[in-house]
């Protein structure tokens, strides 16, 4: 779908409510409402929506692990391991 199809404005939402949601929905389309003709919201379904929190969390976890590396703030896996063995085997005693 064209970024210039999926914008529509407010009175476009108002009159056509539940046939967007279902467009929407059954064909995983993102839209852009706008207000006096600036963008104000998006509608999307909630797989997507979903989708994207987790490839945006995805995202973060890589960001921050680029910048521990870049920092010196690692260690081998096998010293990872070796701390949360100890861990667990503390709080079991």
């Amino acid at each position: 779908m064209k970024p210039s199809e999926s914008i529509k404005p407010i009175s476009y939402l108002k009159a056509h409510a539940s046939e967007m949601i279902r467009d929407v929905n059954e064909n995983h389309k993102t839209l852009i409402i706008t207000q006096n003709g600036k963008a104000k919201v998006v509608i999307q379904d909630v797989k997507s929506y979903e989708n994207m929190r987790e490839t945006s969390a995805l995202l973060k976890i890589l960001a921050i692990s680029s910048n521990n590396i870049r920092q010196g703030r690692i260690k081998k896996a096998e010293t990872a391991f070796a701390d949360i063995e100890k861990k667990i085997k503390d709080i079991k005693e």
